[in-house]
């Protein structure tokens, strides 16, 4: 089994970065391989062109700032996990372009995320942690994804680099959510049960 993180942080060895660390030596002590992707800082936004949709390519037609690779390892995941620091009280702006693009591409059409686990935690210096963790969980609950939570809100605080090791209740929050992430894939594994049909949602428009 395998969870893929994706690192919405464009801050290289930053805060979001340490809590995925936390998160990543929980998840492979129990046997859980674990890759965090982090596209940095000149991902491109979605074009809005629908190629991806209209043509089941599962692909973004941009293709030369990395965003494909990880669409393609979080199809293959049995886990997501999404990660972002908090900028002016919501996801980092690269991170809203490699969502938006990812679950286009991935789960609007033939939706490939289904069903599979997922998880989101957020770093921040004061406030902003409930609304972008909201905003990370929105993104997977309507990509049909089974939500794994802690035991309080996955948001950690720190301003500079390595701060967040600081906030020892955040911290435990993770290793917590760590472990309920690879109770719920082992959980699945062993039961070993079709999980339920789905199929595409009917898309509705007001404006005819």
């Amino acid at each position: 089994m395998k969870v893929v993180a994706i690192n919405g942080s464009p801050r290289k060895d930053g805060n979001c970065t340490k809590m995925l660390e936390v998160l990543g030596k929980v998840l492979e002590a129990e046997g859980i391989a674990f890759e965090v992707c982090q596209p940095g800082a000149k991902v491109h936004p979605c074009l809005a062109c629908y190629h991806c949709l209209d043509h089941g390519t599962l692909r973004c037609i941009q293709d030369d700032d990395g965003v494909n690779e990880i669409i393609e390892k979080c199809i293959a995941a049995d886990g997501i996990v999404l990660a972002s620091p908090v900028y002016h009280g919501g996801m980092s702006g690269n991170m809203k372009c490699v969502l938006d693009r990812l679950m286009l591409a991935a789960g609007c059409g033939d939706n490939q995320l289904h069903h599979k686990v997922g998880a989101a935690l957020c770093t921040l210096r004061r406030t902003g942690g409930l609304e972008t963790y909201q905003q990370l969980l929105a993104t997977m609950n309507c990509m049909e994804m089974l939500l794994v939570t802690s035991d309080y809100w996955n948001a950690v605080h720190g301003a500079e680099k390595g701060e967040a090791a600081q906030d020892i209740e955040g911290v435990e929050v993770i290793e917590k959510l760590g472990r309920n992430i690879a109770w719920t894939l082992k959980v699945i594994d062993r039961a070993g049960i079709e999980p339920p049909e789905t199929h595409a949602r009917t898309m509705f428009n007001y404006i005819r």
